[in-house]
Formats: C-alpha cells, structure tokens, sequence
C-alpha cells in the first residue's frame, strides 16, 4: 500500500468560516505543481494512464483541500471526517493502513498530517510540520508476516520540477 497525505496549498484567511477557505492565486499555483508532479511520480507509465491508475482521494470537505484536490484531475471522494480537528489515529484508520489493497491520496490538514506523518515514521506524533501544498508519500510492505514502513518522498510545490 502506498499513502500520500497532501496538504491543501495556501488558501485566503479572509472568509466567514474556516470550511469557506478557497485558494489563492499562489495556492492555485502550487497545488496545479504539486499535482503534476504526483502524475508524473505516481505511475511509470505516461500521464495518459494516470486515471487508470489505482489510487483513491479522499479529500475534506473545506473549499481549499477540494480545490486543491481537482488539480489531480482524478475522481475523488469528499470525506467528511477528514475535517480540519480531525485527530491523526483516525485519519490513519480512515485510510486503512497499512493493509488497505488500494493505494490511498489524502487531501486534508495540519497538524493532524504531520502527526500522522510523526506516526508513521517513529511510532509516536510530535508536531512535525507539512508545508502548504505539500506530500509525505509512504509506502508499506509485508515481510516475515510483519509490515514495514518507510517514507518514498516529500515534496513541496515549491521545490520539485
């Protein structure tokens, strides 16, 4: 299984709720980078074939991780528990991992990513911080009837081709 925690791109902090937070141009701008760059890396075949691929979004449903998520260009489903107070042990539960099949996107928000990410990678959550618009891609194998994790990539908008 592989799971990418993607954390919505920049989105405006002038709006009447926290859900009603749609992008900026930036976040626009990082989240269409960011979102090239997972087509590209998440399959070994061409861009053509990234719909083929099988990968589920799950994605919040605050405006900015939804917006966020159509730069994908891939069906998605809006999950209404991967809200902005979501605590991490659930969203890792909501993803299945590590024996989910698929291969699992989640479109949603600090801190509850990075704690997931914290999780993941040493067992416990700290405040490990995920940039605007950026991934943490893991991937789980089975071994010796355990699972062993391990962290692919990181990536922020800013800083891939």
């Amino acid at each position: 299984m592989q799971l990418i925690l993607w954390r919505h791109a920049e989105a405006s902090d002038i709006v009447p709720s926290d859900l009603a937070r749609n992008l900026t141009l930036k976040g626009q701008r990082q989240a269409a980078h960011m979102a090239a760059w997972l087509r590209r890396n998440c399959n070994e075949q061409s861009d053509d074939n990234w719909h083929q691929l099988d990968w589920q979004v799950l994605v919040s449903p605050a405006n900015r991780t939804q917006q966020t998520a159509l730069a994908l260009k891939l069906p998605f489903l809006t999950c209404d528990a991967i809200a902005p107070d979501l605590r991490y042990e659930e969203l890792i539960s909501i993803t299945g991992w590590p024996k989910q099949q698929r291969n699992i996107i989640v479109v949603g928000h600090q801190p509850t990513l990075g704690m997931a990410a914290s999780h993941l990678l040493h067992g416990q959550a700290s405040g490990v911080s995920v940039k605007k618009g950026a991934i943490w891609w893991f991937e789980t194998t089975r071994r010796d009837d355990k699972f062993h994790t391990r962290l692919r990539a990181m990536a922020a908008p800013d800083a891939v081709d």
